[in-house]
């Protein structure tokens, strides 16, 4: 019976540092989700030219803007490809 409490116990103090740190743990992965999420954070990415080694181009814009392109390239795509082919089937 003692053995028992005793382990219990044991149990007990190694959770116990682990519960207490979750909540904290939860509240910096909001926080950084939330500055993740800002929209008019400037985003650079690199951009390669097609067909050179050397044509690579920096391009900045927000978080928003960067969504808007991806909107707009998504709807591009799919005009395309639903777009019905020429009188000769091709």
């Amino acid at each position: 019976m003692l053995k028992l409490i005793c382990a219990s116990v044991s149990v007990a103090l190694i959770a116990a540092p682990a519960i207490a740190q979750a909540p904290a743990a939860a509240s910096a992965q909001t926080q950084t989700t939330a500055k993740n999420n800002d929209p008019n954070e400037k985003i650079c990415v690199k951009e390669e030219s097609t067909g050179s080694r050397l044509g690579a181009k920096r391009i900045c814009m927000t978080r928003a803007e960067w969504a808007d392109r991806k909107l707009q390239d998504q709807q591009e795509l799919t005009r395309v490809q639903t777009q019905r082919s020429g009188p000769s089937g091709n």
